[in-house]
């Protein structure tokens, strides 16, 4: 039997205990998740940025037909309803009321990091189509208020299809698309769109396509994915509506919160609940035996999000589920390491979104944290020779905030042959 086949053999088991209680999973031995014992990856969950001068800162055989056209495997609906709500009650404020906010400024970093993400993508998509002015069609899956939708524009794509589990969410993206249609100057015409209501990780969003054979060149999935964590069916639910309309050679996107990183912060405060003045998780799970699904905790984030129910998303599962679907891992970084890699290319987009907070701020401003929250900036401006010098910062209670996360990318893989009993086989 195949890795992946003992892998799902695995993952039915621990998904139906996750479902009936949210008990252990019995596993064999090879698939068990390292990291709940051991915890080898690298904590910094005190670990603060390093400001640095605005120029430089820091079960059963599938057939081919039950696999690609039958509803996955149904599971309770348990928390869909209560995420809906969450998020149709989310009351929308304007740009300057966003100013005023503790975290305005991480909220900024948060938008350049998805900004960078989506354009890194969408270049690579454009090199690989060598047309000038080639089509480009998106699925931006859990598209909120639209967040994103002026980056979809900057992207010049052609078509982007918006879904989301929260209707009054969705009207407010439709709001905002006509208003960015009603008062562009662009010489190109806008993107076109189709916007869909409906739970990715349990309705198969292919049927709701106004064409259900289009190909897509980039599916988006933006701090949602870990809704799909709840039972293994969401999880399978979701990766076919992020694979299956996605061309080879497309790309599957996104940004999640970093189990390693939530795991080993519980442990080390030796509590389950943990945060700070900005945001505060309250685990409802073992921190030394968690389910591969159903781990549930509630996040709180000032102003943004109100003690919602998350899921834990063990990577090396989503990985090997992933090729399943014919999406093959390309990159993943925690979101100081993407920053890394990206801050001299974003720079001149980095101050124009105003993603760091100045420090020291002029005598006519206040900080948007306490004095002790920029200690770290305070250190770094003090080993400096230069008189009046001026760095980019997050405060420590945000950045503590933003090393919860990371990103992700897949690609999708093209199909070279099939199983005997009708499974595809990808090249992965």
């Amino acid at each position: 039997m195949s890795e992946l086949n003992e892998l799902e053999k695995t993952l039915v088991l621990a998904a139906a205990e996750a479902d009936s209680g949210h008990q252990e999973p019995v596993e064999p031995a090879e698939t068990k998740p390292e990291f709940y014992k051991n915890l080898t990856q690298p904590e910094r969950t005190t670990s603060s940025p390093e400001p640095d001068t605005p120029s430089n800162p820091n079960p059963k055989k599938r057939t081919r037909d039950s696999l690609e056209d039958s509803p996955p495997a149904k599971c309770p609906s348990t928390y869909s309803n209560v995420i809906a709500n969450h998020y149709n009650q989310l009351e929308e404020k304007g740009i300057q009321e966003r100013f005023k906010s503790r975290i305005v400024y991480l909220r900024n970093f948060h938008n350049w990091i998805k900004s960078m993400l989506i354009n890194e993508y969408l270049s690579k998509i454009k090199t690989n189509k060598k047309q000038y002015n080639a089509a480009i069609r998106v699925h931006d899956m859990c598209c909120g208020k639209g967040g994103d939708l002026s980056k979809w524009k900057k992207g010049g794509i052609t078509h982007l299809i918006c879904s989301d589990i929260a209707s009054v969410s969705l009207e407010q993206c439709r709001a905002r698309y006509e208003d960015i249609r009603n008062h562009s100057r662009d010489r190109q015409p806008l993107f076109t769109t189709e916007f869909i209501e409906g739970d990715c990780t349990r309705v198969r969003l292919r049927e709701k396509y106004s064409d259900p054979s289009i190909g897509l060149d980039l599916v988006s999935c933006q701090f949602s994915f870990h809704y799909s964590f709840e039972s293994l069916p969401q999880l399978e639910c979701i990766l076919r509506n992020a694979a299956e309309c996605l061309q080879p050679g497309g790309y599957f996107i996104g940004t999640i919160p970093d189990a390693y990183e939530l795991v080993a912060r519980a442990r080390k405060h030796g509590s389950q609940t943990y945060g700070n003045d900005v945001y505060e998780v309250s685990i409802d799970f073992d921190v030394h035996k968690p389910p591969l699904f159903g781990a549930k905790y509630n996040f709180q984030l000032d102003g943004v999000v109100n003690n919602c129910p998350e899921f834990l998303v063990y990577f090396p599962v989503l990985v090997k589920l992933a090729k399943k679907y014919g999406l093959r891992l390309v990159r993943a970084d925690k979101f100081q390491d993407y920053f890394e890699r990206m801050k001299e290319e974003g720079m001149h987009l980095l101050r124009n979104m105003r993603s760091l907070e100045g420090f020291p701020p002029p005598e006519s401003c206040r900080l948007n944290g306490s004095e002790e929250d920029y200690e770290h900036a305070k250190e770094y401006v003090g080993k400096d020779s230069r008189r009046n010098v001026l760095v980019g910062t997050l405060s420590k209670s945000e950045w503590e905030v933003s090393s919860i996360y990371k990103t992700f990318a897949f690609e999708k893989m093209k199909r070279v042959s099939m199983k005997e009993d009708g499974t595809p086989i990808f090249e992965i």
